[in-house]
């Protein structure tokens, strides 16, 4: 968010809580919590002897050539993530392409969210769009199929419009946009095996805190929770993009190793290992851009999401924020506060400057360490 980023403080503190997603270890490292270790062979070890002349011709051969090695590791991986970088700035440039091929999210999602916002919204309206949405319906029968939503242990649902009918139009404000999200996250983040599960968490959260201020506010939490999940969408759609293309252009480089024979590439290579700083580079520098691009591309008309969302990407006060937007960047701090607390990140001023960078009250503050917002309460009649 913008009005992070003029703000060294604060913009290291949500630098932090990103770091968060790639690994814990990481984000030590942010502040400086690396254990350090004893080195082995000092020359306190070593000052009881005399090396002999060829011990100490070794070592100094030794260490010219892992000298030399480092070298060309670093000198082959500076080229191949200034390379990397390049091609995934030309994909976001492409925003249609971008929005096809790393969102894959279909026109009747957006245009359903849209209809949910409406007071003429009907299940007879939803119901069609719903099922042009093969995943979505699929992930409605198995809600309604699960223990605590059966009406009867002895009875499955196995028909859409079914299902879609006993959830109901209250239940869908909550459901569609969260599976939307589920429905967007990256098939897979490895080698950051938890960062998709975190991601997830996170989301669900800011959603949900976006919903109980809202209320608090007497907006339309409807609006906020889903302009809070789609405000996630851009950090899924970078991580998304540039985790792909590191794997395409890193099998790339090992086969024309390969086929070049060139062994001392191709063993270099085959250890190389994705850069959680340039990954992170990516995340704060361009989710919340990517996101509202990505937004306006699916031109929502009635419902309040467009405007919240580029206020966040590019607006550089809290005030110059709409309501909702305002809502949900408290929302976002939040989570990212209480993301850093849980692992001692965060020391009580840095979360009162950060807390108090969006003009959180006390009042707003309670409310949310007494409300649930890790789990969606669905209400079945």
């Amino acid at each position: 968010m913008l009005i992070f980023e003029n703000n060294k403080t604060l913009a290291n503190l949500y630098q932090r809580a990103l770091s968060l997603y790639i690994s814990k270890e990481f984000a030590n490292k942010a502040v400086g919590q690396v254990k350090s270790t004893e080195k082995q062979h000092s020359e306190q070890t070593f000052s009881r002897r005399e090396l002999l002349e060829v011990e100490e011709q070794a070592k100094q051969d030794k260490i010219i050539a892992e000298h030399g090695e480092k070298h060309f590791r670093d000198q082959v991986m500076s080229v191949f993530f200034s390379k990397l970088t390049t091609e995934v700035m030309a994909e976001f440039d492409q925003k249609e392409h971008f929005y096809r091929h790393f969102l894959n999210l279909e026109d009747a999602a957006p245009t359903i969210l849209e209809i949910l916002s409406l007071p003429s919204a009907s299940i007879n309206r939803i119901t069609p769009l719903i099922k042009l949405l093969p995943w979505l319906a699929g992930d409605l029968v198995n809600l309604v199929n699960k223990p605590q939503y059966r009406k009867r242990a002895d009875v499955k649902v196995s028909d859409a419009n079914l299902a879609i009918s006993y959830v109901g139009l209250d239940n869908l404000k909550l459901i569609v946009p969260t599976f939307i999200l589920k429905h967007t996250l990256p098939i897979t983040t490895d080698p950051y095996p938890l960062m998709k599960r975190k991601l997830w968490n996170d989301s669900l959260s800011v959603a949900l805190a976006a919903k109980v201020l809202a209320e608090h506010n007497e907006l339309d939490w409807y609006s906020a929770f889903a302009a809070a999940i789609l405000s996630n969408i851009g950090y899924l759609a970078v991580i998304t993009c540039f985790l792909s293309k590191f794997n395409e252009m890193h099998n790339a480089e090992l086969r024309q190793a390969y086929e070049s024979r060139d062994k001392r590439l191709h063993d270099l290579l085959v250890q190389a290992e994705i850069s959680p700083q340039l990954l992170l580079k990516m995340m704060t520098e361009h989710s919340s851009k990517v996101g509202a691009d990505l937004i306006e591309l699916m031109r929502f008309d009635r419902l309040e999401v467009t405007e919240p969302v580029f206020d966040l990407a590019y607006a550089s006060e809290l005030q110059k924020m709409s309501p909702v937007a305002q809502v949900v960047a408290k929302a976002r701090t939040y989570v990212a506060y209480r993301s850093l607390a849980r692992e001692d990140l965060i020391d009580k001023n840095e979360a009162k400057a950060l807390l108090t960078a969006v003009n959180f009250s006390p009042k707003e503050i309670a409310l949310l360490k007494k409300s649930d917002i890790d789990h969606i309460k669905l209400n079945f009649n």
